[in-house]
């Protein structure tokens, strides 16, 4: 079959798979709601780093090397695990010293306002983005499965990958900035202390479940 036949489902694949709850999605929600778009830029970028990297690993074979060596996806998983659980902590930390200051503004002010994102702040949310992603076991798993499907028998399957790769990369990126538009729209209300601080709680706590599951996969 022609690729440009297989590339309409492999877009609907696409899409599914970006619509789809995990770690991903509440780094970015979490980052657009308390931060704005533009901090939920680097995040998002940092993912799909670290998705084009997994893609390129696929197609040249080594994706299937580390899903196959048993020490390799012990190491990725604890990895991966260990710094779901940092982030999930971090969120708790910022919860508690939330609750260390004085007494909340009135409710009229009650907007906390959050300094634009530095170049240090930029290049910390972009490698929490690909670490998150570059060290999850299931991504190998996932582009040894995924892509083989939609790359056509006559086609060279590293180039090929490449190109759907990027292809995934684009969407996946104009989805995420989408939603982290939407989000950051009522940022304003996320932003206020009370509801901050029950944002950090819960998504440090989903990033710390996620991290613990993690730790207990097998294959």
């Amino acid at each position: 079959m022609d690729l440009l036949a297989l590339l309409p489902p492999f877009v609907v694949a696409v899409l599914l798979i970006s619509a789809s709850p995990g770690p991903a999605m509440l780094l970015i929600f979490r980052q657009a709601a308390l931060r704005g778009w533009r901090a939920a830029v680097p995040t998002v970028l940092g993912l799909e780093a670290g998705l084009y990297v997994w893609a390129l690993a696929a197609g040249a074979g080594l994706a299937a090397l580390v899903a196959a060596s048993e020490v390799a996806f012990v190491v990725l998983r604890v990895v991966g695990a260990v710094f779901l659980v940092y982030l999930g902590i971090k969120a708790w930390r910022t919860v508690w010293r939330g609750r260390t200051r004085p007494g909340d503004a009135p409710a009229e002010a009650e907007v906390s306002i959050t300094p634009p994102a530095g170049r240090g702040r930029w290049w910390t949310a972009f490698g929490e983005g690909t670490v998150v992603m570059l060290a999850n076991p299931k991504a190998a798993f996932f582009m040894i499965a995924f892509y083989p499907q939609f790359v056509p028998a006559s086609r060279p399957l590293f180039t090929t990958t490449a190109l759907l790769a990027a292809v995934q990369v684009l969407i996946e990126t104009a989805f995420y900035l989408s939603l982290a538009a939407v989000v950051g729209r009522t940022g304003a209300w996320f932003r206020r202390p009370r509801i901050r601080r029950r944002v950090d709680a819960v998504s440090g706590g989903v990033l710390v479940a996620l991290g613990l599951r993690l730790a207990t996969t097998t294959r």
